[in-house]
């Protein structure tokens, strides 16, 4: 999720599990309302300082972006040093354990929040890089924004009332579980599709994309190849949709019409490494080169984008298709290149479409 969505999501949780004032009396002292809000909304922002690691390089980066801070292991220590950090900026005024369950709730929800998400998450940092993703959301949900900012504005607006924050968190829930069954769905269409292929083997991959939480990317992985499609699963999506979709003058539209409705999917099929055969045991050699285990070990759907010959060598340029959507440029291209006359390689990166690229 995006940074401020997780924020405003700690926010939401730490005002859903406040006690009442007359249930904080006597032997169970609690931080003012206003306060738990603030440390869960930091706390909930904390996980993503990671993004620090982009003024190192961008490799760095996208290989440890969603590591050690987003780690259920090591929650509990995180969260006991931003309690600490919390109680000596108050002055000491409220002792450490008051902050430290908020602070928890509000690393927890971002972890949640970015599990949801197709990135993948190191959850067992620091014994193990291992990434686990349930990918249901786009990192741009809308939707999941808004149902947390309403709750959100309807607990100021009535401060009396935590029934507002609790009935928003349930929102989400039942949004999520939403979001499940549609990916669920997206899985059936791939499965059906390589079933009536004949594939022998694959793997189905559905990824949320942008726009809609309707539009989902299939993927099917098999050995070197990918199979691919865009699928909108709004119901009845036929009688709303025309077939044309150059007819689409706007960037947005042309992107939206690219989700086709799941009667008329167009499949793609590309090879990893091309489609050339005299190319494909030198973009395959490329590959395993020392130089590009960084971009490998990012990658998950890896894929050729082009070869490009010039007078000083070659240079065999890929993406990981997690990153490429409709009517845009790839983000994240790397390319392994070697300059003619030389046997060593050399990774460089392409600058893309957006700032983080």
């Amino acid at each position: 999720m995006d940074p401020l969505t997780h924020a405003l999501s700690g926010a939401l949780l730490a005002r859903a599990t406040a006690q009442k004032p007359q249930q904080a009396k006597g032997l169970n002292p609690q931080l003012p309302l206003r306060t738990r809000i603030i440390i869960g909304f930091s706390a909930a922002a904390f996980p993503d300082l990671d993004l620090a690691l982009r003024l190192i390089d961008t490799i760095t980066y996208l290989n440890w972006h969603q590591g050690p801070t987003h780690s259920l292991v090591l929650l509990p220590a995180w969260a006991l040093l931003l309690s600490l950090l919390f109680a000596r900026l108050l002055h000491h005024q409220y002792s450490w354990k008051l902050f430290y369950l908020p602070v928890c709730l509000g690393i927890g929800i971002h972890i949640v929040g970015d599990l949801i998400t197709s990135y993948g998450l190191m959850l067992f940092a620091p014994f193990s890089t291992q990434r686990f993703s349930l990918p249901l959301a786009f990192v741009i949900d809308p939707w999941f924004s808004l149902i947390i900012i309403s709750g959100l504005v309807l607990s100021f607006l009535f401060p009396q009332k935590k029934s507002f924050s609790t009935y928003a968190l349930l929102a989400l829930v039942g949004y999520i579980a939403t979001l499940w069954h549609l990916h669920e769905r997206a899985l059936n269409i791939g499965t059906d599709y390589m079933k009536n292929g004949a594939f022998h083997s694959g793997t189905v991959h559905a990824l949320p994309q942008p726009l809609s939480p309707f539009n989902w990317k299939i993927i099917i992985h098999q050995d070197d190849s990918f199979h691919l499609t865009y699928a909108n699963l709004w119901p009845h999506l036929d009688d709303l949709q025309s077939d044309d979709t150059k007819t689409a003058k706007w960037q947005l539209k042309k992107m939206a019409a690219t989700y086709r409705p799941t009667t008329k999917l167009i499949w793609q099929h590309h090879q990893q490494f091309g489609d050339d055969p005299n190319n494909v045991i030198l973009a395959r050699k490329s590959w395993q080169q020392p130089a590009f285990e960084k971009f490998r070990s990012f990658s998950v759907f890896p894929l050729l984008d082009r070869i490009e010959h010039n007078k000083n060598g070659i240079c065999f340029w890929f993406y990981d298709l997690r990153f490429q959507f409709p009517e845009l440029p790839p983000s994240f291209r790397y390319g392994i290149c070697q300059k003619e006359g030389d046997s060593e390689w050399q990774m460089l990166r392409q600058k893309g479409l957006f700032l983080i690229d």
